[in-house]
């Protein structure tokens, strides 16, 4: 027996380039002839040929079982590309409605004593407002997700870890405006009026305990996951050392499940510096530079895209595509430094 007896046949690459064709063209044909839709059915219609087409013609060429394996192929690359392509419309149609105000106006000034009739005006104080907030709100979310987490999986036992995780679980559902109000009603309404003469006081660090609120539970749900991750033999072994538990928690556990750990973290940061509805209730939107988020109303990028798509002013509409843009930008520069950073754990140096 040789060796090309041997070997099984194979598809051309330059007949499955024409069964793709020949596909799209039937399908062309079809819905543009009969006038019964537009090029999404015809993309549609002949992803179907192709399938079914394909599956034929190499089951004549290779075999039954192979055509089953091509066309079991095919279905993954295509489900993979109806996932991607809305993530790229998102970004082709940000990059492209978002460019019109991409200059050094946009980024260095504020909409203080900007009109209706005025083209220029930026988002100098909602980038400063949203940086201040989701700042603060990560100082205080992390720390204590991080340790709620180390808590409900090496220490927590019986009723009352139970309870933790139940209402972990149920504050990861809430939505946005109800952290907003429960914010609005203690620290506005009842705390900050103890320290303004009596008088409640919108501020952006109201806004970031809203946003503190709606980022522990995610924080504490993706740490716990990663800590639970990270190999029993690890911790047993610490332990045969006779390191005690803090020790290996903070030397061995932690630099293990760091990288899942930072993940969970850039998660609840891009959703906390996309909330508007907080802001709006417990900061109150600023037109003007606000640089201390302790007094004062204060902008964010979330809500200054919000107010301005709802402008009539004929400019607004691309001053909210930029904004959008910046935010997008933002949360992703943050993700790709924090993901750098975090790439190189203790434990592999």
């Amino acid at each position: 027996m040789t060796p090309d007896n041997i070997r099984s046949k194979k598809l051309p690459v330059v007949t499955n380039v024409l069964v793709a064709v020949a596909a799209f063209v039937v399908a062309a044909a079809v819905v543009l002839g009969l006038g019964i839709g537009n090029w999404v059915l015809v993309v549609v219609l002949g992803a179907a040929l192709y399938l079914v087409g394909l599956s034929v013609v190499a089951g004549r060429i290779e075999g039954r079982r192979a055509a089953r394996n091509r066309t079991m192929k095919s279905l993954i690359y295509a489900a993979c590309l109806l996932a991607i392509l809305p993530l790229a419309s998102v970004v082709w149609t940000l990059i492209s409605k978002g460019a019109a105000r991409l200059d050094g106006d946009f980024f260095g000034t504020s909409m203080n004593n900007i009109g209706a009739r005025d083209a220029n005006g930026g988002a100098y104080h909602a980038i400063v407002g949203t940086l201040e907030q989701v700042g603060l709100a990560t100082l205080m979310a992390v720390p204590l997700g991080v340790l709620g987490a180390i808590y409900l999986v090496e220490y927590g036992r019986g009723k009352f870890a139970a309870t933790v995780r139940f209402f972990v679980d149920v504050m990861t559902g809430i939505p946005s405006i109800v952290a907003g109000l429960f914010i609005l009603s203690f620290w506005v309404l009842i705390v900050s009026p103890w320290f303004n003469d009596g008088q409640p006081r919108f501020s952006g660090f109201a806004a970031s305990l809203a946003l503190a609120v709606l980022m522990l539970p995610t924080i504490v749900r993706s740490t716990e996951e990663m800590l639970r991750l990270v190999p029993g033999p690890l911790r047993e072994g610490s332990y045969a050392l006779g390191v005690p538990q803090w020790k290996t928690i903070l030397r061995v556990v932690l630099p293990t499940a760091l990288p899942g750990i930072v993940t969970g973290v850039m998660l609840s940061i891009a959703r906390a510096a996309g909330e508007t509805a907080p802001v709006l209730l417990v900061a109150g939107g600023a037109a003007a530079i606000n640089m201390d988020p302790f007094a004062g109303n204060q902008q964010s990028l979330s809500l200054f895209v919000y107010q301005q798509a709802g402008d009539g002013s004929k400019f607004a509409p691309d001053r909210a595509w930029t904004a959008a843009l910046t935010l997008v930008a933002l949360v992703l520069v943050l993700t790709v430094s924090a993901k750098l950073l975090a790439r190189r754990n203790k434990l592999s140096r």
